[in-house]
């Protein structure tokens, strides 16, 4: 009878036995989630925090404070109040930076939403030449602007390629000078920002065209419309978002130039400066044994406030958009 009692009690103990056997030995270096000090997750954030701080937030107070005075790159400078600011308004190499800044963000903004669009419609195919164009219309991006600016430089100098065959085909007899008039300079260095840019923008557009239905396509077909209405019609308001997106990002990159027209007139800013952007009079003002360090940064201070300006009306578009 006691042999039948234990064999019993045995059987009530033994699957509460085999439950602690089954149940996860901690170890000495283990620790669980609820015993983790509340301050350890910021261990994961003080190296970027610090960085933020040390490389974007002071920078941006200390030029704020520099703006105020009449400081340079030799001597500290006393206070001036808003002295710096009504200099600027009034320099006239600040009136012709920001008018070549503005229509070069006027032109490139369209020009950068439309065609990398139109681009990304024609290559969106799964074939191997397909990937071939893709890759190849990319490869610009990855070069990056100051390789670009010195590859179009020779071939738009007076001996360059351009001109070699433009001459060749009889179509001039004179050299155009893409690198020494006023107008033909700025366009040309935004030919070189479009060659540039395509790639770049011509990705997120794939990306985009990824989420548009095949079954509306197939419904404007039946419907009777063709590639062009089909691109009206479907691709333009399914990639209406993203097109708000790369207006925002191309009119501040196109306002912000600097490469490539640094590169095409070789930091000269053009015959007498008249194609120097916003960026580069920054750079002039603000590096150098004769850097006027409040100057230039009254003159970011102004760029900075455009610059917001055109975030916050392509944001009101946005939010209409999503209306």
């Amino acid at each position: 009878m006691s042999l039948a009692a234990n064999q019993k009690a045995g059987a009530r103990v033994t699957p509460a036995h085999d439950a602690d056997q089954h149940q996860p030995q901690k170890g000495k270096g283990s620790r669980s989630i609820s015993t983790m000090k509340p301050w350890s997750p910021w261990l994961f954030l003080i190296i970027p925090i610090i960085f933020t701080l040390v490389f974007t937030i002071y920078p941006f107070l200390n030029t704020i404070r520099l703006s105020f005075t009449n400081s340079t790159l030799l001597r500290t400078g006393k206070f001036v109040g808003l002295s710096q600011y009504s200099a600027v308004l009034a320099d006239t190499k600040v009136h012709t930076a920001l008018l070549n800044s503005t229509i070069y963000a006027l032109c490139m903004a369209p020009c950068m939403v439309i065609l990398p669009l139109i681009l990304a419609v024609l290559v969106n195919k799964k074939t191997k030449i397909m990937s071939f164009f893709r890759t190849a219309f990319y490869v610009p991006a990855v070069a990056g602007s100051v390789i670009s600016g010195l590859i179009w430089t020779n071939m738009m100098s007076a001996k360059g390629l351009v001109n070699a065959i433009f001459m060749g085909l009889k179509w001039i007899k004179e050299p155009i000078p893409f690198l020494q008039d006023r107008w033909l300079l700025l366009f040309s260095a935004m030919l070189v920002t479009i060659w540039g840019g395509l790639g770049y923008y011509m990705v997120i557009y794939l990306a985009a065209l990824a989420n548009i239905d095949d079954s509306l396509y197939e419904a404007a077909s039946i419907d009777g419309a063709g590639p062009v209405r089909q691109f009206i019609s479907v691709t333009m308001p399914g990639c209406r978002m993203t097109m708000v997106l790369i207006l925002l990002l191309s009119s501040i990159a196109a306002f912000r130039v600097f490469n490539e027209v640094y590169m095409l007139t070789g930091g000269t800013g053009g015959m007498g400066g008249k194609d120097v952007t916003m960026s580069m009079l920054i750079m002039r003002e603000g590096t150098g044994l004769t850097a006027r360090t409040g100057y230039a940064s009254a003159l970011s201070i102004i760029m900075f406030f455009i610059l917001g300006i055109i975030t916050s009306i392509e944001f009101y578009v946005q939010r209409k958009a999503d209306n």
